[in-house]
């Protein structure tokens, strides 16, 4: 049983989107989902400085362009979708919920709503590396904190204001080895992103989903999620609600999943996985190079 998953923000790096655009179609397919949008995503996934791509507002549709350019260059049929944040709503589009442009749409009003709202207070976000997860929220709510994503693997990412990421690396939960400050532009999933759920509501609401055509495993809680309504609704309240992608590992082992391959960029997803899901084998989409390989996973573990 194969997964197909699409990595979060914080994934993306300078030109990673190059070797892409060599691929036929690709370089077309990008400019006509930029003129959708607004957005010159040629040049941010190309020629762009990692401070250029930080950028809440570029990262974002840039993330979810790549996943979906990666996913059709596979030409997969995954048993499962999921995906990490942001990524929820490439594994939308995987699912057949949405099309692709209106996965762009709607990334995009995500991107420059969550922009937004972290302007309003200066925030931010750090990864705790280690660690007891019970320990590690305890201490984080004494300090303020939230818990954003509790990823599995021995690893927890807190939001909160800058002074209470800055109280945070005086003071780590017992246990922890390292706390990393993320090169992210603020508070996501945290009631700081509030404002961003009204602007995202309001965008959903033009959308007519589709009911998933595969499993599709939500962040909010690991479930599988059996209606495009249901799957909107997540994708909506998920900006401003802690991300469970340790409870979506534990959906795939329940399931039976044996594979999972994480679209462009990969390799965030896959990690957690070596260490979570023992006996899975994964692979990470990092560059063309990476599909002969998944192309043979896929059919080691679909017949197909």
């Amino acid at each position: 049983m194969l997964v197909l998953v699409a990595p979060g923000q914080g994934a993306q790096t300078p030109g990673f989107l190059t070797p892409w655009l060599d691929l036929p179609g690709a370089t077309d397919r990008i400019a006509a989902w930029s003129d959708a949008i607004g957005l010159d995503l040629v040049h941010y996934g190309t020629k762009a400085d990692a401070d250029e791509i930080r950028d809440t507002s570029v990262a974002q549709p840039l993330l979810v362009a790549a996943g979906l350019l990666s996913a059709a260059a596979l030409d997969a049929s995954p048993d499962v979708v999921a995906g990490h944040s942001v990524g929820e709503i490439t594994a939308a589009a995987f699912a057949g919920v949405i099309g692709d442009e209106a996965a762009l749409r709607l990334v995009r009003t995500r991107g420059l709503a969550m922009a937004e709202a972290a302007a309003v207070t200066e925030t931010g976000m750090a990864a705790l590396l280690g660690g007891d997860p019970d320990v590690s929220v305890a201490h984080l709510e004494k300090l303020g904190l939230t818990p954003a994503n509790v990823n599995g693997a021995g690893q927890i990412v807190a939001a909160g204001t800058a002074a209470q990421i800055a109280a945070l690396l005086e003071d780590m939960p017992e246990g922890v080895r390292r706390v990393v400050p993320l090169k992210v532009a603020g508070a996501f999933h945290t009631s700081h992103m509030a404002p961003a759920v009204d602007r995202l509501r309001e965008a959903a609401a033009e959308l007519r989903p589709a009911d998933p055509a595969v499993t599709y495993v939500s962040n909010a809680d690991g479930k599988a999620v059996a209606t495009g309504d249901e799957v909107i609704s997540r994708l909506v309240g998920q900006v401003a609600n802690p991300v469970r992608w340790d409870l979506c590992m534990e959906t795939f082992k329940e399931l039976g999943v044996t594979a999972l391959i994480e679209a462009c960029p990969g390799g965030t997803l896959t990690g957690l996985a070596k260490r979570a899901l023992p006996g899975v084998k994964t692979l990470a989409l990092k560059t063309p190079d990476d599909l002969d390989a998944a192309r043979a996973l896929v059919s080691e573990h679909t017949g197909v």
